[in-house]
């Protein structure tokens, strides 16, 4: 099993109404793809909110293989939940891990 980790910041200057809302859609997008993406063996997403904390988004999946990871973040569905993130993201932290 291969359990994936992501965490993003959002950029500091976007108000945080506009925060709550990207990260809302993001977290209904990513929970969704499931139901679409057949490789995926579990998906949480948490938006973080203790604000005196760097990152504001946490990813935690689960796959059989890194290859369904990578299959996984190729796929178009996932792709366009990403974008959700795309103009208000700063920074992304991921690692992939074996069990």
């Amino acid at each position: 099993m291969v359990k994936h980790i992501v965490l993003f910041k959002l950029k500091d200057d976007v108000p945080a109404e506009e925060k709550l809302a990207v990260m809302t859609k993001f977290k209904e997008a990513i929970e969704a793809l499931p139901a679409k993406i057949s490789v995926i063996r579990e998906v949480e997403v948490g938006l973080n909110i203790n604000p005196g904390e760097t990152w504001n988004i946490a990813l935690y999946s689960e796959f059989d293989t890194l290859e369904d990871v990578k299959y996984y973040a190729t796929h178009p569905e996932h792709v366009a939940a990403g974008k959700i993130l795309a103009e208000t993201k700063e920074s992304r932290a991921c690692v992939d891990y074996e069990l």
